[in-house]
Order: C-alpha cells, then sequence, then structure tokens
C-alpha cells in the first residue's frame, strides 16, 4: 500500500481557536481523522505529524517513510528555503496545501518558495483542501498519473 505522510506546520495545531473567520472551526484532530478515513478508501497508507518548529518538519521530510508529501508549511511557505531545500534534496512527489487561499491574503504570503518544488498547490478549500490533496496522491500512487512537470 502506498504511504502518503502529511505534515502541518506552526499553529495548525490551533484550528479551530486560531482566526475563524480565516480557517473555521474545523480542529487538526477532525481534519486528520477525515484524512485517515478517506486514505483507507483510496487504499493509502497515511501517517500525520504536526510541528511548530522548521527543523521538525525538515527531518520529517527528509524520513525515507513515504512515497509522497501532502505539506502545509504553514508560515514557513513564505521565509523558508530550508524547506523548499529539504524537499528538493529528497526528491519525492509533494503537494503543498494551505487552507485559505494565500493569494487573496496579505501581499507577503502570496510568494511560495515550496510551489516551485511542488508538483501542485492546493489552497482556499478549508479542510477540503486537504481532501483534495490526498485525491490527488491516489491517482499518483495507484493509477500512475505523471507527477513531473
Amino acid at each position: 500500500m502506498p504511504k502518503v505522510k502529511v505534515i502541518h506546520g506552526p499553529n495548525l495545531n490551533l484550528l479551530g481557536k486560531r482566526e475563524v473567520s480565516v480557517y473555521g472551526m474545523a480542529t487538526l484532530d477532525h481534519i486528520n481523522e477525515a484524512m485517515k478515513a478517506m486514505a483507507g478508501r483510496l487504499g493509502l497508507e497515511l501517517s500525520v505529524v504536526q510541528t511548530n518548529s522548521e527543523s521538525g518538519i525538515i527531518d520529517e521530510i527528509q524520513a525515507a517513510d513515504y512515497d509522497l508529501l501532502i505539506i502545509n508549511p504553514a508560515a514557513y511557505t513564505h521565509t523558508s528555503i530550508a524547506i523548499r531545500d529539504a524537499i528538493s534534496a529528497v526528491g519525492k512527489p509533494v503537494i503543498e496545501v494551505h487552507l485559505s487561499n494565500i493569494h487573496r491574503r496579505e501581499e507577503f504570503r502570496r510568494r511560495s518558495y515550496i510551489a516551485e518544488v511542488a508538483l501542485g498547490q492546493i489552497s482556499g478549500f478549508g479542510p477540503g483542501s486537504y481532501m483534495l490533496a490526498l485525491r490527488a496522491a491516489a491517482k499518483i500512487l495507484l493509477e500512475g498519473t505523471p507527477h513531473k512537470a
């Protein structure tokens, strides 16, 4: 069974409490449970981690225990060349996810260092962004959909 890893970045552990007008009421536990259920239906093995540290994200990217990575680097999207470089170095397919549409937000949030090394970016659909990413992961891993630009 193909393995998908999900990395949630900083402050996502506060979902449901933090800026609900932007991120909604769903908690991270709720999103993770929904992802696990969908992954099972799609025939994917799912592991999920949340960390507030840049180094923790890099360590998880470098772990060799997955076939495809879904990542929401949160604020590190706009600042971390180190995360970008780790993704590039590992060479595994990556889907970037955001709950909000980063392109409709503040100017500084519109730049993603991750987008340049990801297969694609899904943003603006709240928790549904993760579900769309899982569907894309299944297409790539189970149906052999090409994943190179």
